[in-house]
């Protein structure tokens, strides 16, 4: 029994352990767990890591390359040769047949190639250090956009959690203000009506009840994709949306400059820029002459058996020293037009660059104006649930003291409900555009 016993309790050990490791996030930590095992910020690393092989592959293009062949002939059946016979001592004006060579023959040689000059070969160099630039750059978008997604993903969830909680508390409100309703009109003293419009309200925040259930699930494994785990995760969130709201209300956001080279926008189209110069750069260049330098050594053996690995088998050594310059004198007006091609595609990303410029200062500034808003809305929103709050409550003590009617308390219920909701929204709001206006700046912060 004792084995059976050290069982149990390891089983029990390992579910307890299981439920104490569920994993949890506050807002910061979701963001620095995304932005190591999302897919897409991952496959952003690789490709920072495939550009530079592709950087090292362009500079070994010009570093020595070295090359073996091995060849092997065996002919099953030579080929024959007529000559001259009184070469041989015969009789002039007759051939005689004779077969060169043996009939099975091994080579095997190595070869050094070196290139001296190559004016595509420098502007190549260039270029791959741009496009390792390009990838890092792309990384850093890609990570300010995982940022932002999991910020937006993270909100939503604590939006649906927070709506499902007021949804649950005002249903129970409604239950009991319909319940005491019906039991005054079973004893004659209220009107059908009023019972009949408080089970509207009801119907209509069960409905809505159901709906933001519906949408808390969604928003989770919306931001379980976003985080890199299974969306069917089960992951408990520490923050809280109103004090998330509140960390986020930062006035000296609206102060930043709207200097917009730092935007990672604007650097990645400064690279296409630079990389359409190295390309109209590298068209000129293929009207340069090219410089190559070789050396190679082989042996070779002849017989007419295979005998090629036996210790005395004589094997014939050569080697030869060359250079190679290949000029470029006509194309009948093809590099010509690579060149215009080039040229024409740098003043497009030049263009392109401008027109950057000026969508990001006017992103800048409507970034400021939405946040400066949020904030503004949020004020707003806080004092009109204060309101409405108050109002509600009135309406309903005048409801049960017989002065107030079942509609003006469905009024006030709903505009309630409507203002708590906008409320939310506003908190959410705060947060999303705050990260907006941070990824346009390229200046995330802690959250």
């Amino acid at each position: 029994m004792k084995p059976l016993s050290i069982i149990i309790l390891l089983l029990f050990s390992s579910l307890g352990f299981s439920q104490d490791a569920q994993a949890s996030f506050s807002l910061q930590e979701a963001i620095d767990y995304a932005l190591e095992n999302n897919r897409q910020a991952q496959n952003a690393s690789r490709d920072i890591e495939a550009a530079r092989q592709q950087k090292w592959e362009a500079t070994a293009t010009g570093l020595p390359q070295i090359d073996a062949n091995i060849n092997y002939q065996n002919f099953l059946k030579q080929q024959v040769s007529v000559v001259p016979a009184e070469f041989f001592g015969g009789n002039p004006g007759e051939f005689a047949e004779v077969i060169f060579g043996t009939q099975q023959n091994a080579a095997a040689t190595a070869t050094l190639n070196q290139m001296l000059f190559d004016g595509s070969y420098i502007v190549g160099l260039q270029s791959a250090k741009v496009f390792l630039e390009i990838s890092e750059n792309a990384k850093i978008k890609t990570d300010l956009e995982v940022r932002k997604a999991v910020i937006n993903a993270y909100g939503n969830v604590l939006l649906a959690k927070e709506s499902v909680k007021i949804a649950e508390k005002n249903k129970e409100i409604l239950q009991k203000n319909l319940n005491e309703t019906t039991k005054i009109y079973e004893n004659g003293l209220e009107e059908l009506e009023s019972v009949e419009q408080l089970q509207i309200t009801l119907s209509n925040i069960t409905s809505f009840l159901n709906n933001a259930v519906r949408l808390e699930v969604i928003a989770i494994q919306m931001l379980n994709i976003t985080l890199g785990i299974d969306y069917n995760t089960d992951i408990i969130l520490t923050d809280d949306l109103e004090s998330l709201a509140l960390r986020n209300m930062d006035g000296s956001m609206l102060l930043e400059s709207n200097d917009v080279t730092s935007n990672i926008d604007y650097i990645i189209a400064e690279n296409d820029t630079e990389s359409k110069a190295l390309m109209l750069k590298l068209e000129r260049s293929r009207a340069l002459p090219t410089l190559n330098a070789f050396i190679n050594g082989s042996y070779t053996a002849f017989d007419n058996d295979f005998v090629f690995f036996d210790s005395g088998t004589k094997w014939f050594g050569a080697s030869l020293f060359g250079l190679n310059l290949d000029i470029p004198i006509f194309s009948s007006g093809k590099r010509s037009a690579a060149s215009q091609r080039a040229r024409i595609n740098l003043e497009i990303a030049q263009t392109e660059l401008k027109e950057t410029e000026q969508r990001l200062q006017l992103q800048i500034a409507s970034a400021k104006s939405d946040y400066k808003f949020a904030i503004e809305d949020y004020e707003n929103k806080k004092q009109n649930l204060d309101l409405a709050e108050r109002i509600e409550k009135k309406n309903q003590t005048k409801f049960f003291e017989g002065i107030g009617s079942s509609f003006e308390l469905r009024q006030a219920q709903t505009q309630l409900y409507t203002a708590q909701q906008e409320l939310l929204q506003a908190m959410l709001d705060v947060i999303n555009t705050k990260t907006d206006l941070e990824t346009v700046l390229n200046k995330p912060k802690n959250n």
